[in-house]
């Protein structure tokens, strides 16, 4: 069984103390964020869960869009015209007594015209309109599940960064403890050589060692610096937010999580919907649709010059029945109909492979987490042993039974069992959330 990385003993118990408020930076008292706290603050401010949470109201608003093609639509027209010079028809001769085959230019009409009306229009039977708006609903449908995703996606990135967070912690930890023990053993070296029981070269190697230790840490903690940033940003929150991790990284007991289907093979089935909703959609335009309009309006006559100045209405209106009917549209929609049906069988063979896939994936982090697990305990207690071992060197060589070399080499195999444990707690990490993601658990309530 996995525990708790804070396994540390009772002689670091006080240096680990410190090292929590030298690696936040915060001051005393500074709130700890649990994960579950970082994850709920993420889907608030997030901004790009924000821009997908917009989409899927913009996915709403097209919905309605459709939909309001079926309402009856009112215009209202107006148009005033003054003709300077009005408009000239021929009239024949022989309507007014003349010659046949001959015409006569004549000037008709008043120079201010004015109309004036309100027109109706409204579909009877359209079944693209009703394509389209199942289509709509169709895709409103694919941007709830895109949200979803992206919902799925920052939960990872900000687990991932919290997991990575507490690492790096507790990095920093493991190396302020090396160098506490290479602190005491400088001080006992150069006891020695003062004593002429140790060499000078002897001073130089713990000095090299605490160097390198140093540098080590200043490394470990930039990153560590690094990567809340990263979080802090992930969650979105301002830079200069204050706040800690909780130091904990993982429970005694894996958790099983409940299997669903992932959100890309939703997705993917969806998309099976929408390519059939558009391929429906593509027949239907081939058959006839049926509206209904009408008008109503003034038209306005006037005349400026005296003596028969005058400005009339008269009342104009009709309403009728318009039936439009595609009778060749050359091979066009042909074409488009026999695309969209090797989109669709290319969506199912998609669709089956990712089902496959998912399978695998499942198992995979299964084996893996597993694996991960055994490997954390098992290195959990070699580091136990390999601190046991340094204790033990280090007594034997402050009463003249160990060298120097041993001390330094039971130090070194302490070093690199902490790296292979903190390497094991990374791969169990990755591994469960790799689990949680195959297994659609990333939107459950985190534990």
């Amino acid at each position: 069984m996995l525990v708790n990385i804070h396994f540390q003993f009772k002689k670091t118990a006080t240096l680990l103390a410190i090292t929590i408020g030298l690696l936040t930076g915060t001051k005393a008292g500074a709130q700890v964020w649990p994960l579950s706290q970082c994850i709920d603050s993420a889907q608030q401010l997030n901004k790009q869960l924000r821009i997908a949470n917009n989409n899927v109201g913009i996915s709403r608003q097209k919905v309605q869009e459709a939909k309001s093609n079926l309402v009856p639509q009112l215009t209202v027209n107006a148009d005033y015209r003054y003709f300077i010079d009005l408009p000239y028809q021929f009239m024949p001769q022989s309507a007014f007594g003349g010659p046949e085959g001959q015409f006569k230019q004549v000037q008709f009409g008043v120079p201010h015209v004015i109309n004036a009306n309100i027109q109706l229009s409204m579909p009877l039977y359209s079944p693209q309109l009703a394509s389209a708006i199942k289509t709509t609903k169709i895709a409103s449908g694919i941007a709830g599940l895109q949200y979803e995703k992206t919902e799925e996606q920052i939960i990872y990135e900000v687990t991932n960064l919290y997991y990575n967070a507490q690492i790096l912690y507790h990095r920093v930890a493991f190396i302020d403890s090396n160098l506490l023990n290479a602190t005491k053993l400088l001080q006992n070296m150069e006891l020695l050589k003062k004593q002429l029981l140790a060499k000078k070269t002897d001073v130089a190697k713990i000095q090299l060692q605490i160097g390198q230790l140093t540098t080590q840490r200043e490394l470990a903690y930039s990153q560590y610096t690094q990567v809340l940033n990263a979080l802090k940003l992930a969650i979105g929150l301002q830079l200069d937010q204050i706040f800690d991790i909780e130091k904990n990284i993982v429970p005694s007991t894996p958790v099983v999580y409940n299997e669903s289907t992932p959100v890309d093979i939703r997705l993917a089935s969806h998309q099976n919907l929408l390519l059939n909703s558009e391929l429906d959609m593509l027949k239907r335009s081939r058959l006839p649709s049926l509206s209904l309009y009408g008008s109503y309006g003034q038209n306005g006559f006037g005349y400026d010059k005296a003596p028969n100045d005058f400005l009339k209405f008269y009342p104009s209106s009709f309403a009728g029945v318009r039936l439009a009917y595609p009778l060749f549209s050359g091979t066009t929609t042909h074409r488009q109909i026999s695309q969209k049906k090797l989109e669709l069988n290319n969506n199912a063979l998609q669709l089956s492979l990712m089902n496959e896939q998912a399978t695998l994936q499942v198992e995979t982090a299964k084996q893996q987490r597993s694996v991960a697990q055994r490997s954390a305990t098992t290195t959990l207690e070699q580091t136990k042993l390999a601190q046991s071992i340094y204790d033990e060197t280090l007594l034997e060589q402050s009463q003249g039974l160990a060298s120097l070399n041993d001390v330094i080499l039971a130090d070194n195999a302490l070093r690199e069992a902490q790296q292979q444990y903190l390497s094991a707690m990374v791969d169990y990490l990755k591994a469960d959330l790799n689990l949680k993601k195959t297994t659609g658990s990333l939107l459950n309530k985190q534990k």
